[in-house]
């Protein structure tokens, strides 16, 4: 029996049981393809990144034995599409089995799923390994209850595999939860230590994408490409946060600063997203780290990101199996305007919108506050279709793949499931930006003012959703505060107020 096994780029684990031995009568697949490069227009850092992750996996595979097919975007059998090439390949090696791993994308795992029913030889899907909670264990947990509250998953995934719990099973530090202790607007001071960059040159691999007519945003030195592919350049990565970042991770996690777009965070995202790293083994590292030197790392740094991997993580993947396909299509509070176009190029006199979007097209990066309350904030409050939040989301970021970017977008950052993933939006006025960051004090436009040419833009949208959205939001509990401030307002402010946020809604792009 011969048994053709597919590789998708998101699935570099070596540590899965399927390379345990060599098999003369297994082929392995991988392709790069132009379905995947052109499902939505991603950032050229992005595809290079997968690339040469998916050439480096496959090189290793080879080195240990396997025999691994490889094509390449050029390759001329090259398809271009998934099942084109399966049946190929099936067809000219006379394979008599085929298996897949659980892809992590609803739009893969259904191609893949309509190709094995249409299959002559039976075929098989196995698990990939890498998750701490199975596709559907989070539908299970909430089964019956009124709220998906990512906390009690939480505390409950914290149980189930032991981590930072004492030995009567209570949570170390006392709490679960070290939150409040993750919000420090960060002065200067600790210094950021320098980061590992690896430099390769990929100016080849950037000319065939080209060649190929592969549309990207972004951009990219092709002599100095900075992003680990490899497992040993994960882990000294992973090496370097334990012991560089990590003690000030938790305390700074939240906070934004021009000039510093990684600050204290690991950028491990894309080596997990890719399954190079698991994050049971990231878990590990960090509280091993935390116990070899707990005067100098706190358990509010290690907490804080346990809670993220072990917690949001874990959340966002079974929230995203247990609401798809119907994800795709909610947009509870109605939005219809476009993305400004300064979302492309970042070319906006508001300095946290011109760093957030900057730093994103040069580094395909920004951390989970530039995105959800700087982006996505402005998107929200500027009453942005979903959609097309979601394609710029899932296109600029090196570590976006749908199963994580969607929820995030629609759940957390846009309030388009109603309730589903956050209990209420996420929106701020200008204050908040200027009490987490260093961004308004060098920006065109006052924070303090709500209105006149030079107020905060964040400011007059601010309370226009409010009032735009009272019937729907006015019963929140999360949000009566609000409402009793926005009351408290002179009624011919609300109305310069409501008179300017439209004038920026329209017209976004001359601010």
């Amino acid at each position: 029996m011969k048994t053709l096994r597919l590789i998708l780029g998101d699935q570099l684990n070596l540590g899965h049981s399927w390379y345990r031995q060599p098999d003369p009568d297994v082929i392995y697949f991988m392709a790069e393809m132009r379905q995947e490069t052109d499902y939505t227009r991603h950032h050229i850092q992005k595809v290079v990144a997968f690339f040469l992750g998916m050439r480096h996996f496959s090189q290793t595979l080879q080195a240990k034995g396997h025999y691994v097919i490889y094509w390449t975007l050029d390759q001329l059998e090259n398809q271009q599409d998934l099942t084109a090439n399966l049946q190929a390949l099936i067809q000219q090696h006379g394979i008599t089995k085929f298996e897949y791993q659980e892809p992590d994308e609803y739009r893969l795992d259904q191609q893949l799923k309509t190709f094995c029913q249409d299959l002559a030889i039976p075929s098989n899907c196995v698990s990939s390994e890498h998750f701490l909670s199975e596709r559907l264990e989070l539908a299970r947990f909430f089964e019956g209850k009124k709220q998906t509250i990512m906390e009690s998953f939480y505390r409950y995934m914290r149980k189930k595999h032991g981590l930072l719990l004492d030995a009567a099973g209570a949570p170390v530090g006392g709490q679960w939860n070290f939150d409040a202790d993750n919000r420090n607007k960060w002065k200067g001071d600790p210094a950021v230590p320098e980061l590992p960059v690896w430099n390769r040159d990929v100016t080849e691999l950037v000319d065939l994408i080209q060649a190929q007519g592969v549309k990207t945003i972004g951009r990219i030195d092709a002599q100095r490409f900075p992003w680990p592919v490899t497992r040993e350049e994960g882990l000294e990565l992973l090496d370097h946060f334990c012991n560089r970042l990590l003690p000030y991770f938790g305390s700074y996690q939240d906070a934004l600063a021009d000039d510093e777009p990684f600050l204290f965070h690991s950028r491990l995202s894309f080596m997990m997203n890719a399954k190079i790293l698991s994050p049971l083994e990231v878990i590990e590292a960090v509280i091993q780290a935390y116990h070899r030197d707990p005067e100098r790392i706190s358990i509010s740094q290690v907490e804080g990101f346990v809670r993220q991997i072990l917690g949001w993580r874990e959340y966002i993947r079974g929230m995203y199996w247990m609401r798809m396909p119907k994800m795709e299509q909610e947009n509870f509070l109605e939005h219809r305007q476009p993305l400004p176009e300064f979302y492309w190029s970042g070319q906006t006199k508001m300095n946290c919108l011109s760093q957030a979007i900057g730093q994103s097209l040069d580094q395909a990066y920004a951390h989970h506050i530039q995105r959800l309350m700087i982006t996505g904030n402005f998107a929200l409050l500027s009453l942005v279709e979903p959609q097309a939040v979601d394609d710029w989301y899932l296109g600029i970021y090196i570590d976006a793949l749908q199963w994580v970017e969607l929820p995030n977008t629609r759940g957390m950052s846009q309030y388009a499931d109603g309730g589903k993933i956050a209990t209420k939006p996420y929106i701020s006025s200008g204050n908040y930006i200027n009490k987490m960051s260093n961004h308004c004090s060098d920006c065109h436009y006052n924070v303090k003012k709500r209105t006149g040419d030079d107020a905060c833009p964040f400011n007059s949208l601010y309370w226009n959703f409010l009032e735009v959205h009272r019937p729907k939001l006015q019963n929140n509990r999360r949000m009566g505060m609000m409402y009793r401030l926005l009351d408290k307002i002179d009624p011919e402010e609300r109305n310069a107020i409501q008179q300017r946020a439209l004038h920026i809604i329209e017209h976004a792009d001359a601010y």
